[in-house]
Formats: structure tokens, C-alpha cells, sequence
């Protein structure tokens, strides 16, 4: 699973989810790539599991580009704790996604096929995801 080796800070707020993405909205590696639709947080472990649904259905072939990292620490609190207990541990991280970021990017495999895996992955992640192409060079 992905994770920071390092933080600036241990713990975050929570910030808000709303808004358009302003990076990582063009296509740069692949010729197909899986779009949010809609804004939210995904964690480690769904970037996990959208990774490995896509590379299963490949099967070693073609190469995928993960644009996602998570790097902002999610905090739980102990199920009866107190009021006053301060601010809960680390539990996970997650990577905040604005509607019209690139997830994930995909080449060397065919649009029905690329097409299939990102279907795939998509049912992992929760939010709505589009499926584009690249528009060719010629």
C-alpha cells in the first residue's frame, strides 16, 4: 500500500471536498485514463485494489501510471473515549480528489481491454468515475 515515508505534520483537519481539480486534469502518460466525476477522499487501500483489478485483467501486459498518492492522515478515536481526549492516532491516509482529476492512466494494451480494466477498478473507488481516450496525434 502506498504511504508517506515522511510528514510535515502528524495530524491534519479535515479541510473540505468541494471545487474542480486545478492539477493532474490533463492526460500526460497513457493513452486511456480513468476521470473523477465527482470529489471525495480515496484511500490507500482502494488505490490498492483498483491497481490490482486493473493489472489482473491485463495480465502483464501494458503499463498503468497511478496519479494518485494519499497523503493526508486520517485520525480514529478509541469506541468510548471521552470527551477531552484530544485528537485520535493515525489510523490511514487518504488522497483528496477533486471532480476532474486523472486517477489512473493506462498504455500498450487495446481500447476494449483498457477499457474493461478501468470498468474494473472503477467499482472500487467511491466516486463516479469516466473512462477517455486520448485524442490521436495525426
Amino acid at each position: 500500500m502506498l504511504l508517506p515515508k515522511k510528514l510535515k505534520h502528524r495530524k491534519h483537519h479535515r479541510g473540505h471536498t468541494y471545487g474542480k481539480a486545478t492539477a493532474g486534469q490533463e492526460m500526460a502518460f497513457g493513452t486511456f485514463a480513468l476521470k473523477a466525476m465527482e470529489s471525495g477522499w480515496i484511500t490507500a487501500r482502494q488505490i490498492e485494489a483498483a491497481r490490482r483489478a486493473m493489472t489482473r485483467y491485463v495480465q502483464r501486459g501494458g503499463k498503468i501510471w497511478i496519479r494518485l498518492f494519499p497523503d493526508k492522515p486520517v485520525t480514529v478515536h478509541g469506541n468510548e473515549s471521552p470527551m477531552g481526549g484530544g485528537k485520535g492516532a493515525v489510523d490511514h491516509f487518504v488522497c483528496v480528489v477533486k471532480r476532474g482529476r486523472i486517477m489512473f492512466e493506462m498504455d500498450g494494451v487495446t481500447e476494449v481491454q483498457a477499457k474493461e480494466a478501468m470498468r474494473l477498478a472503477s467499482y472500487k473507488l467511491p466516486v463516479k468515475s469516466k473512462f477517455l481516450v486520448k485524442a490521436s496525434q495525426s
